[in-house]
């Protein structure tokens, strides 16, 4: 029992590592157990959600769907170092959304205002000739709804709590919070606003070479040690399962929705099963927070939900 207690620390601390950055033990600590307000409540959806370790597969179909957008996709072969630097764009991500989910209103707000910032930097031209600006409400919009339908439906498949159809509306609505503060407009308070959204955008989205680039890259080529690649491999199906069948044949991914059905459908459930078998060892254990930071949380004011 030592050895295989020992073989899991390791390797959480491997994947902690991997989804956090080298800093990640310190990250997790500082985000959970400073004391202090947050904007959501212990057993909030969006707390229950964003800790659900089918937010890898959630995130792995989010970064499908938000390729589809050239827009976007301009943005990230641009100015993303994503193939060279694969490891330390996730850590940045997973932070930022851990910080804006979990961590005290004064880290939040500053994980805001940092992306904010990098936003400012981002613009050049697509290849088709347009323009584009990261800060664009707009495109903003794009990323957190493409986002936020992925975690949801990939929470829904493969979730170890799952919510009522209210608690889903809800979760909608308090990531919502969080992008209007980044900048999106017109931002979904409920599922079915939430789905109307993407609906409205299908026409502004269409397969590109870069798109298929970047599919291919996260499906086939991530750079990963080789025990790991095949639990990775079910990850990735099971993103691709649950996309809508509209956006596979843009982005050159198998569209079989009798095995997404079936076959792959399990492969993110064990997948998943396994990542909590990793993510509840010693190493990813989230500090027991201060009884301050635990029981005193802070919705955002309203009036001052709009861009800054």
């Amino acid at each position: 029992m030592g050895q295989i207690t020992e073989l899991r620390n390791r390797l959480s601390r491997s994947l902690l590592e991997k989804v956090a950055g080298p800093d990640g033990t310190e990250q997790t600590a500082r985000i959970h157990a400073t004391p202090g307000p947050r904007w959501f409540a212990k057993g909030s959806p969006v707390r229950v959600v964003h800790g659900d370790a089918s937010m890898y597969i959630g995130g792995m179909r989010a970064l499908l769907l938000q390729a589809l957008h050239p827009l976007a996709m301009a943005a990230v072969e641009e100015h993303s170092d994503y193939r060279e630097n694969t490891w330390g764009r996730l850590a940045r991500t997973a932070t930022y959304i851990s910080e804006t989910t979990y961590g005290t209103i004064e880290h939040a707000e500053r994980a805001i205002r940092i992306v904010r910032a990098v936003h400012k930097r981002v613009h050049g031209t697509a290849p088709d000739g347009r323009p584009y600006r990261a800060d664009d409400p707009h495109l903003i919009t794009w990323v957190h709804v493409a986002e936020i339908e992925s975690f949801l439906v990939a929470h829904e498949h493969f979730g170890r709590e799952k919510l009522t159809p209210a608690q889903y509306d809800e979760y909608v609505r308090q990531a919502g919070e969080v992008a209007i503060r980044l900048g999106a407009e017109s931002v979904p308070n409920t599922r079915a606003e939430l789905s109307a959204a993407i609906e409205a955008f299908r026409p502004e989205l269409q397969g590109t070479p870069a798109a298929a680039d970047v599919a291919e890259f996260l499906l086939r080529h991530a750079p990963l040690p080789r025990p790991i690649k095949p639990a990775y491999w079910l990850l990735g199906r099971a993103a691709v399962a649950t996309l809508p069948r509209w956006a596979r044949e843009p982005l050159r991914v198998p569209d079989h929705p009798r095995r997404d059905r079936t076959t792959a459908v399990l492969g993110g459930r064990l997948g998943t099963a396994g990542l909590r078998w990793l993510t509840s060892a010693e190493p990813m254990r989230h500090p027991v927070p201060p009884s301050d930071a635990a029981s005193h949380t802070a919705r955002p004011d309203p009036h001052t939900l709009e861009p800054r």
